[in-house]
């Protein structure tokens, strides 16, 4: 009998996580001796959760890192890459030639996802990131690398904002939020990765109707998946994505890493996480 190899997502909290559903129907579908399961990990207990993972004694070959962990397992982790390193934080993990490695893959499945749903988005000359939490490092850093020079950071507190763009290099600058609207017009991509429009809190009016022709809005947010702020681009005859492609493209060069096959992110996944979704309102 295969040897069951195991991976999972750990946060905090993590059991709202659809990740389990994702690479539980990969696993099935390819047919692997395998399990990915959600782990639930504090802070105080995290270091003492990635030791475990490095000496083996885990059971787990590596997994999926959320909310809260990812500049902790970027630190704990023994070898990062070049893009964990520039970025300070690590979603992915696992174990090479006795390593417990890491690298971040939110850049990526948010270009991919950009790619299924808006191709061409990338000839973008000027982009919007509303927010500067640590999501944004990985979509500013992923944005740039596809081309877009102009990059402007909007955020309520506009030292964070400052703090974002110093770390990168030129054509990337910092605003306040009551400079939203003046930074939109003829931006062709706008980003949302703060938390306006969640569970009830305020959205400011953007005005969207001056941005390029062709601008595509999208936030990272997948739970709804159609956002406040989507909704309102909608309503002003904007293209829009929704967050959820992001999740499920970041999800996976790490099954590959941990099991071995690079799966493909398929309308069946999709709308089975969809489904899912739907259940839960």
């Amino acid at each position: 009998m295969a040897e069951t190899v195991r991976a999972f997502v750990t946060g905090y909290p993590v059991r709202h996580s659809r990740s389990p559903m994702i690479h539980g129907h990969w696993l099935k579908q390819a047919g692997i001796a395998g399990r990915y399961e959600a782990v639930e990990v504090s802070p105080e207990d995290f270091p003492a959760f990635m030791k475990s993972l490095a000496d083996g004694t885990s059971g787990f070959v590596g997994g999926n890192v959320t909310i809260p962990h990812k500049q902790a397992a970027f630190e704990l982790a023994g070898e990062a890459d070049a893009l964990a390193n520039g970025l300070g934080a690590a979603n992915t993990l696992w174990l090479e030639d006795g390593r417990l490695r890491a690298t971040n893959t939110d850049g990526y499945g948010f270009c991919a996802n950009l790619d299924e749903w808006s191709p061409g988005w990338d000839k973008a000359r000027k982009a919007v990131i509303l927010g500067a939490g640590g999501a944004s490092r990985a979509i500013i850093q992923a944005v740039q690398d596809r081309g877009v020079r102009q990059i402007h950071i909007v955020n309520r507190t506009v030292a964070r904002a400052m703090e974002l763009a110093d770390r990168f290099s030129a054509g990337i600058s910092a605003h306040p939020l009551d400079a939203l609207n003046e930074v939109t017009e003829g931006a062709g991509l706008f980003v949302n990765t703060s938390a306006l429009g969640m569970e009830g809190t305020p959205v400011p009016r953007i005005d969207f109707s001056k941005m390029a022709a062709g601008a595509v809005v999208t936030d990272i947010v997948y739970t709804p998946l159609i956002t406040p702020i989507m909704r309102m681009a909608q309503d002003q005859g904007l293209n829009v994505v929704d967050g959820l492609g992001m999740l499920l493209h970041q999800a996976v060069p790490g099954f590959e890493k941990w099991f071995g096959i690079r799966p493909h992110v398929t309308r069946d996944l999709r709308d089975l996480v969809v489904a899912d979704l739907e259940a839960e309102k």
